[in-house]
């Protein structure tokens, strides 16, 4: 009885924590939704009872088709070792392309625009999830209104430097202040729905049937903004992670979605009674004494909902960073019990500009809705496409299986995102314009990596010959062990041959060691260290970490113990290559790109810090490489 009661006390506490963490993106969007569809889009729908009744029945049949049905019930099936996201769906696709080269580039081009997407997903929730709750200033005092940038940008820079102290202690709020915040939804929600119960009709798929039958083209182009009903969909599966599956199910289908239908639904039967207050049909909701609260509960669940999406790209940049697609970066835990809350320099202060200029650039959430959906619907998109290989591969499903779901899911998104195109002129370019930079880096960083490695490869010298030619002739051998940092663990190590060509000497003990990250979030304990012995102590050691792992290197290589390599941290010196890089016009990269790659290369982090090592003990020798 008491081990059933603490289960439930504990899967209590994770769906409270995921209501804080996961859903405020999607907990968000009834702050601007209607508004969009309605009267601050680029392309409004008529405001008649039948374009209302059809555009509530797509919202809702919107929620159950992507949330509920693909995301819940199917891609969060998906996972690599409990871990979910584009990079673990990515990871898992790749892994099942075998060795088909051309496949395997396919799936990676397709993972890489997907994760460009969510970065520009990130970039433009933050603006207009707070931008579009500051709104709400206008209309309870109209002579605020200058204030409204201002106060956002002032939001924005506080939620930014925050980041560097810590989720931990915020975090703790997050649950109860989104558990007020869909309460407070579901409220305001069934009190205007009680003044016009008939809304309720909307329920019925047949409204979004006749919509699309009366009005194709209206309701082809409403597509565009009911879509911002549905962001924050890809959250559920990225943090599976950290809540698992069933507390994500339980506050989806338990709290989040009833309240977001009646929210929707009662917004709808305000507009309808008074179709005024659809200049802001959320905030005139509520009664006039409740709006600055509501303000700042709305502002609190858009800081919520953005540093949800913020804590998102540091785990999608880490991944990608161990992956082999971004240069190593500098790299905070901000926990000491909690692996995932990590904290990242560079990409934090580059996200803060980044959506500080668009809400300079943009202005109002009406504005930067336009830009909103062409990111969300991209990532839709290749999501589909990569659970569906995942499908058919992993799970074994017939192509016909894979074919009817997959086709289904592609039909909702590519409709959606179709819809999307349309507002490429009024600020849609804008995901468009960041895809493509954030694609190019990329895409140029590991492609870039990959030649590096090769070149190397090729010009390196086998391992197991030349330690054949050192016992034939054996140079001077000094006490301590030498570990030499190479990513090839069968060819002879730059590093070394510069050692050994200027000091004229090799230590007592010399391992060759190769660092793996793995296409998994983490790596078993059996699979973390790899020791083999080779001739006149040498010793090859691979160690291999998953992409959601913390490498440690002076701490994992305390496990090669138990293959009988004892290290003494202190007799031990690591020895790095560090390589000049100078870009020559005879290979198959274009010229450009190479400057690209080298000036990530020389911005890169060095590898004493990703991998922990003593300072005192790294010996980096340098050599200039031409490819």
């Amino acid at each position: 009885m008491s081990s059933s009661s603490g289960n439930k006390t504990k899967i209590s506490a994770l769906t409270l924590a995921a209501l804080g963490v996961v859903f405020g993106d999607i907990g968000t969007s009834p702050l601007y939704t209607m508004k969009e569809v309605f009267s601050a889009g680029m392309h409004p729908v008529p405001l008649t009872a039948t374009n209302m009744y059809g555009i509530l029945s797509l919202i809702f049949w919107a929620l159950i088709m992507v949330v509920s049905v693909k995301y819940v019930l199917f891609i969060m099936r998906a996972d690599n070792r409990g871990e979910g996201g584009i990079m673990a769906l990515l990871a898992l696709a790749s892994h099942n392309a075998g060795s088909n080269l051309k496949k395997q580039r396919t799936i990676m081009l397709i993972g890489i625009l997907g994760a460009c997407m969510f970065y520009a997903d990130g970039m433009i929730t933050p603006a207009i999830s707070v931008l579009s709750a500051v709104e709400g200033l206008e209309l309870a005092a109209p002579m605020l209104h200058p204030l409204i940038l201002p106060v956002t940008l002032v939001v924005l820079f506080i939620l930014f430097w925050a980041q560097s102290k810590g989720t931990a202690l915020v975090g703790a709020f997050f649950g109860p202040i989104m558990l007020l915040w869909f309460g407070t939804l579901a409220v305001l929600g069934v009190s205007s729905i009680l003044q016009n119960p008939s809304i309720l009709h909307a329920l019925n798929p047949i409204y979004a049937l006749q919509f699309f039958i009366v009005s194709p083209w209206i309701a082809f182009v409403a597509l565009g903004a009911v879509v911002l009903s549905v962001t924050g969909a890809e959250a559920l599966y990225a943090d599976m992670g950290h809540f698992g599956r069933f507390p994500i199910r339980l506050a989806w289908f338990g709290l989040v979605l009833p309240s977001l239908v009646l929210n929707y639904f009662g917004q709808g039967a305000l507009i309808l009674l008074n179709p005024e207050s659809v200049k802001n049909p959320f905030y005139l909701l509520a009664p006039e004494w409740m709006l600055f609260p509501l303000i700042i509960l709305a502002t609190l669940a858009a800081v919520i909902a953005s540093q949800a999406v913020i804590t998102g790209a540091f785990s999608v940049s880490r991944q990608a960073l161990q992956l082999g697609y971004l240069p190593r970066m500098h790299v905070e835990h901000t926990s000491e019990s909690h692996e995932g809350q990590i904290y990242m320099p560079r990409i934090n202060w580059g996200l803060m500009l980044a959506v500080m200029a668009l809400v300079l650039g943009f202005k109002s959430s009406g504005n930067l809705a336009a830009a909103y959906g062409i990111a969300v619907t991209g990532d839709m998109v290749i999501t589909s496409l990569l659970a569906g290989m995942v499908f058919h591969h992993m799970w074994g499903w017939s192509k016909s299986r894979t074919g009817a779901l997959v086709g289904l899911f592609l039909t909702v998104d590519i409709a959606f995102f179709s819809a999307n195109v349309l507002k490429i002129p009024d600020g849609g370019w804008v995901p468009l314009v960041i895809g493509i930079v954030i694609f190019t880096l990329m895409n140029t960083w590991k492609t870039g990596r990959s030649m590096l490695y090769l070149h190397l490869k090729n010009e390196a010298m086998a391992l197991e010959p030349f330690i054949e030619a050192l016992g034939a002739h054996p140079p001077a051998r000094v006490p301590g062990t030498a570990l030499f940092l190479t990513p090839n663990p069968d060819g002879v190590p730059h590093a070394m041959l510069h050692n050994l060509k200027h000091n004229k000497v090799l230590h007592e003990r010399v391992v060759i060691l190769t660092v793996k990250f793995l296409e998994f979030p983490h790596a078993r304990p059996h699979e973390r260290v790899e020791v083999e012995v080779l001739p006149h102590d040498f010793y090859k050691v691979i160690v291999r970490y998953g992409f959601k792992d913390e490498p440690d290197l002076p701490r994992d290589l305390l496990l090669c113990a138990d293959q009988g390599l004892i290290l003494d941290a202190m007799d031990t010196s690591f020895f790095v290559g560090k390589e000049i890089l100078i870009a020559n016009e005879k290979t198959e990269m274009a010229f450009w790109r190479k400057k690209i790659f080298i000036g990530l290369f020389r911005s890169a982090e060095t590898v004493t810090n990703q991998f922990k090592l003593p300072p005192n003990r790294v010996v980096e020798l340098g050599s200039q490489v031409s490819f």
